[in-house]
């Protein structure tokens, strides 16, 4: 019994010792170690070093999915923001080229108003089987639309009104084969008519061009004003090749069109020709009724 009592009593003093050691080795103030804790500490260092190795890495493990969760939306909000930034850049630009094309259609209305009266009109229609035939506009009678009025660009010759509704009209173009207009040939005033052609491919014809007429490749063809369709000198195209008709008394001469039939968005509509204008060219006509 005696013995228990002694034993007990040397593990309690065993304890109280190294409480002692274990809070004089916490005190702040202290600032040098026993050889034995410093001893106790070079052998921890290396557990230290792989628990606090081991912790991070647990953390990163941890942490990872939560991670890639954060950086997919990042990405995902990113690729959102660059469409909608290239969207806005296409829809900016598509602004501009449709002010481009208007402020021309503008300027060519105000250079031409002592001339002509036009409207503009917008392309909202085009036959897919006939591509350079016919197009739809979204002008008709209502707004002053009638049948066979001239319809142009800028660059130049379109073709005319053939059917016209309350709120849209259709336009024969002139590389339609059904489309024949009065010109001429600009620099020697050789005259002819110009139609379109089956499976044209943007290209009309001049045909009955005086067999003695000089006709060279890039010569301008405008309207001739023959006939009380289309006024006179509208451009038309340029020569684009030439060849002998069958008969061998006339020429024929592709010709490849000013305005670009194939793009067209926007056209003026001729609603009224100056009545100024119009009686001088009738003098022209009287006096040289060749031309």
């Amino acid at each position: 019994m005696r013995g228990q009592t002694l034993k007990r009593f040397f593990l309690f003093a065993v304890l109280v010792a190294l409480s002692v050691a274990a809070m004089r080795a916490t005190v702040p103030e202290r600032v040098r170690l026993t050889p034995f804790e410093s001893k106790i500490k070079d052998l921890a260092a290396p557990v230290q070093v792989g628990l606090t190795w081991l912790g991070r890495q647990v953390y990163h493990l941890a942490s990872f999915p939560l991670s890639m969760a954060q950086a997919a939306k990042k990405l995902q909000g990113r690729e959102e923001e660059v469409a909608r930034l290239q969207s806005e850049v296409i829809r900016l630009a598509e602004f501009e080229l449709e002010n481009q094309r208007l402020t021309a259609l503008l300027n060519y209305r105000k250079t031409m108003v002592g001339q002509y009266d036009f409207i503009a009109a917008a392309v909202i229609g085009r036959d897919p089987g006939n591509w350079f035939g016919t197009i739809t506009l979204n002008r008709g009678a209502r707004d002053g639309v009638t049948e066979n009025m001239t319809v142009l660009t800028p660059e130049g010759l379109v073709g005319r009104t053939v059917f016209v509704s309350q709120s849209t009209c259709e336009v024969l173009m002139v590389t339609d084969p059904r489309s024949g207009v009065g010109a001429l040939v600009q620099e020697n005033r050789a005259p002819g008519i110009v139609e379109g052609t089956a499976a044209s491919a943007g290209l009309a014809r001049m045909i009955h061009i005086p067999n003695g007429a000089e006709v060279a490749f890039g010569q301008v063809v405008v309207t001739s004003g023959i006939g009380s369709i289309f006024p006179k000198g509208i451009p038309v195209g340029t020569v684009a090749g030439i060849k002998s008709e069958p008969s061998g008394l006339f020429k024929s001469a592709d010709i490849q069109p000013f305005a670009p039939l194939d793009r067209l968005e926007e056209v003026l509509v001729v609603t009224v020709v100056n009545r100024v204008y119009s009686e001088t060219i009738q003098r022209q006509q009287a006096y040289c009724p060749g031309q």
